[in-house]
């Protein structure tokens, strides 16, 4: 399973995917990959930083949509005073 993790105010929303069964056609693993893509594109659009972290290296920062990372975190936009 993949996971697209969004850290904000509320805690931290997970919304997760099946990319093996994405690949075999399964309508609601698709459905699960465009509505993450849908709510990956809203944050970046407001602001908030991506990153692809795998167990095995650094995080790397990412501007687009990457359904075959196994974890995206979005981190929204940190406000200084």
């Amino acid at each position: 399973m993949a996971v697209l993790r969004i850290l904000s105010h509320l805690g931290d929303t997970k919304l997760e995917w099946d990319v093996q069964k994405a690949k075999a056609g399964d309508l609601e693993a698709v459905a699960a990959i465009a509505e993450a893509e849908r709510v990956f594109q809203e944050h970046r659009a407001r602001g908030a930083t991506a990153f692809k972290v795998a167990p095995d290296g650094p995080a790397e920062r990412i501007e687009h949509f990457d359904p075959q990372a196994q974890q995206v975190i979005m981190v929204p936009r940190v406000a200084g005073g």
